[in-house]
């Protein structure tokens, strides 16, 4: 992969095949919908998480997306949980449904709170814990979970979720917090494997298929807030 000679107002990318990838942009102004943009394509050893990254794989062509949706997070469930059964059947029609609607196929979900929870919780909260004897769903049953599985039934099966951790409990990490960074401590790798493996079966029994799992959501950020 090179760059392309041409001048910055049509920065493209050539591959070996000698096609050309175009980078539009889209937001909310009006001048910027679908606009062609003038965008330098160059090679990064590790790509940074707040610069915009195209991935092209060379070795790979004809490569599917594996689908679209949205996000199972505390705040949209409890939301969800305050509509009226009617706004929830139109809502998760719209959102779900095949036929009469967006027919999302691939959503995330979170393992324990994220930064869209009303407050912060882990599945075990029992510092040192390292069977994890305490860990416990409990605090998804409320909303998330059924939030969840309405989803499931209105896409009839087709929908794939996949879950990502904002931070280890902060028992586990080097700073003993889950915000402003930290390490998992080398002591607690097993057991964070573990808390894993516990969240898949624990979903699974609760007729939620984990499809994948990511290891840390914004890895490369440490933030003030969850």
């Amino acid at each position: 992969m090179k760059a392309s000679p041409k001048d910055s107002l049509d920065r493209k990318i050539q591959c070996k095949d000698y096609k050309e990838a175009v980078v539009y942009l889209t937001a909310k102004s009006p001048t910027q919908l679908l606009s062609e943009e003038p965008r330098a394509f160059e090679s990064l050893e590790q790509p940074d998480e707040n610069y915009p990254t195209v991935m092209v794989d060379l070795d790979k062509t004809f490569q599917t997306i594996e689908g679209f949706g949205g996000a199972f997070t505390d705040a949209s469930a409890n939301n969800f949980a305050k509509l009226s059964e009617g706004e929830q059947d139109k809502f998760l029609k719209a959102c779900f449904d095949h036929r009469e609607g967006n027919g999302y196929t691939l959503c995330r979900t979170t393992i324990h709170s994220c930064d869209y929870s009303a407050e912060m919780y882990t599945y075990d909260d029992v510092e040192g814990d390292k069977e994890l004897k305490h860990f416990s769903i409990e605090p998804d049953r409320n909303y998330r979970i059924p939030f969840i599985k309405r989803a499931l039934e209105t896409a009839k099966g087709d929908l794939k979720i996949y879950a990502s951790p904002w931070s280890p409990p902060a028992w586990m990490k080097t700073n003993n917090n889950m915000l402003y960074g930290g390490k998992l401590k080398p002591e607690y790798l097993q057991t964070w494997a573990d808390y894993f493996v516990k969240y898949v079966k624990a979903y699974a029994a609760e007729g939620i298929p984990i499809w994948g799992l990511t290891v840390q959501n914004e890895a490369l950020a440490t933030q003030v807030w969850e």
